[in-house]
């Protein structure tokens, strides 16, 4: 009995989907694996919550960053800005602030919304009520709007 649960085991493991996760495509697992030298690498951390760093490699790649606390507790502000070039050869440059209303990214590469194509021109009354209209308008009951459940439940009358 124990060597047919054994031999079981065994088939299932064995029939299991065998996964394996190479490189993307287009790309050697040597190319993967390359290293990269730093060039530069400076962090300050001040006692008061300050900081500021710069990293810089080889392949481009520059990231700085500054920031202190807000007041609030925990809360801290922060600006940077980092930079790489694209697959395609274009130099990325993306410059950010980071506080109480989010992080907030700006470049040239970001999408931005078109803009509405016309102004609104809609009359005012479909926005806002006039003063002399409302006095024109007679006061009804919020009750007389509802419409209350019948308390008889038989069949509809349309269908006898």
């Amino acid at each position: 009995m124990k060597f047919v649960i054994i031999a079981a085991l065994a088939t299932v493991a064995l029939a299991a989907p065998q996964y394996s996760y190479d490189a993307p495509a287009g790309r050697s697992s040597a190319d993967s694996s390359e290293e990269v030298a730093i060039l530069r690498d400076e962090r300050v951390h001040e006692d008061d919550g300050k900081y500021n760093f710069d990293f810089e490699s080889e392949n481009g790649i520059r990231f700085s960053e500054a920031g202190s606390p807000d007041g609030d507790e925990d809360a801290i502000v922060s600006a940077g800005q980092y930079s790489y070039t694209a697959p395609d050869g274009t130099e990325v440059v993306v410059k950010y602030v980071a506080n109480e209303n989010g992080f907030q990214p700006q470049s040239d590469l970001l999408p931005v919304a078109p803009e509405f194509p016309h102004p609104p021109n809609f009359p005012s009354s479909c926005w806002t009520r006039s003063p002399s209209l409302l006095r024109k308008t007679p006061a009804v009951p919020v009750m007389a709007l509802v419409r209350l459940p019948s308390r008889s439940y038989g069949a509809p009358s349309n269908l006898l």
